[in-house]
Parts: C-alpha cells; sequence; structure tokens
C-alpha cells in the first residue's frame, strides 16, 4: 500500500514537472532562427543588377556580317573598338546575316527586338537591288522594319545606312533606289549615312576576290564612314 502510494506521488511529480516545461518560451531556438533571416536579408541586398550597357544594333545583311572574314575586322567590331577607346557606355551588337533581302529582315526583325536596343541601324536592301526586285516593296519592307523597331522601343535612335544599285541595273532604277534611303531617313527623323561603301565600293585592293565586299582595309574605310554619323548621334 505504502509502494502504491509512493509511485501516486512520483507520478504526480513527474506530471507537473512535464507540464511547467511546455509552457516555457525555446528562447535559444528562436535566437537561432533570428540570424538565418537576417542572413537572407542581406543576400537580397546584395544581388541588385549592375547597371547595364546601352545597346547598339547593326541589322543587315553579308555587309553587317562581315562576310569572308573573321568578326574581329567586321565593321560593327570595329566601331565596338572606337567606343570602348572612348570610354563610352555602349555595346555593339551584330545583327547581320548574308543573303538577307528586305522581306527576310522584316521576317526576322521581331526575334532581333527581343533583346532592348538603344541606338538601331539598318542596313539592307543591298541584295534586292542585285536582283532587280520592285523598289515599292523594297520600301515598304524597310519601312516595316523601322515601324517594328518604333513600336517596341519607340525612344530609341535611328540610323538608315545608304545603299547604291549596281550599275547594270540602269539610271532610272539606281536614282529610285538611292532615294528610298534618304525618304526613310526623312519620314523617320533618322540619322542617314549617304553611301555605306563610299570610297570602298568599286575599288579592288578594298575589296574581297567577289568585288563586292569589302575586305579587311575596306572594312576600316566602311567603319569610318559609320561613325562619322553614329559619333555625332551618340553625343
Amino acid at each position: 500500500m505504502n509502494s502504491l502510494k509512493t509511485n501516486f506521488l512520483i507520478s504526480i511529480v513527474l506530471l507537473l514537472l512535464l507540464c511547467w516545461s511546455c509552457g516555457q518560451e525555446p528562447q535559444p531556438a528562436a535566437a537561432a532562427t533570428s540570424k538565418p533571416a537576417a542572413a537572407a536579408t542581406v543576400a537580397v541586398d546584395s544581388t541588385k543588377p549592375a547597371r547595364k550597357k546601352a545597346r547598339i544594333i547593326f541589322f543587315g545583311d553579308s555587309l553587317t556580317a562581315g562576310y569572308g572574314l573573321d568578326e574581329q575586322y567586321s565593321f560593327p567590331s570595329l566601331i565596338q573598338d572606337k567606343i570602348d577607346s572612348l570610354g563610352l557606355n555602349y555595346e555593339v551588337v551584330n545583327a547581320g546575316l548574308s543573303g538577307e533581302t528586305s522581306a527576310g529582315g522584316i521576317n526576322r526583325i521581331d526575334w532581333v527586338m527581343e533583346q532592348p536596343v538603344d541606338v538601331f541601324i539598318l542596313e539592307l536592301g543591298g541584295n534586292d537591288a542585285l536582283r532587280g526586285f520592285d523598289l515599292a516593296t523594297t520600301r515598304t519592307n524597310l519601312q516595316g522594319i523601322l515601324d517594328k523597331v518604333k513600336a517596341k522601343y519607340p525612344t530609341a535612335q535611328l540610323i538608315v545606312a545608304g545603299m547604291e544599285a549596281p550599275p547594270n541595273m540602269g539610271s532610272a532604277y539606281a536614282r529610285e533606289f538611292r532615294t528610298i534611303y534618304q525618304k526613310l531617313a526623312t519620314d523617320n527623323h533618322a540619322a542617314l549615312i549617304p553611301f555605306l561603301l563610299a570610297d570602298v565600293g568599286g575599288i579592288p585592293t578594298l575589296n574581297l576576290a567577289d568585288r563586292i565586299h569589302p575586305n579587311e582595309q575596306g572594312q576600316v574605310i566602311v567603319a569610318g564612314n559609320v561613325w562619322r554619323v553614329l559619333g555625332e548621334v551618340l553625343k
């Protein structure tokens, strides 16, 4: 009987101790959970993105792509070198595609415009002239490209690179072809490079064997033609 009474008292004491411990706040555990929370806040603050460079997109055909040469010798790459030497906060994107026509360009522009653009240089139409395409269609396509750029990036600065039709197409065709670029520049408040291949086109020593695409020396002159206009725009 005494043993039963003793066991009963022990059980009561253990129950009281258990209830008391349940009512205590787990201070060490709370302190432990507060430290990771503070660390997480620091981690979020440290992931703020750095300011990106403004983007210049050259949208064109094989002339922009630097056909037949290593990319470093293409005039867009030379423009990037010039920009870097001046410490300007711009990156150049070479969106040239060999064989591209104005029709191909309007089909491709949406994909290129997936990346933001601050300055857009349009260099297309030369292949249209080489193939004797209808010039009204060429102009409509080129205007359509500029319209897409303006619709998505209305603050982007526009530059139109003028081209010349080959002489075998006749003087009337060449004259009409030339006015396409002049009118595009005027209608879209764009800067105009009068003739991208000035002082290069038709000069054998400045072109590859095909006498169409500039060689390394010719690319340097083309880059100069571009920079005379682009440099003013970047100011």
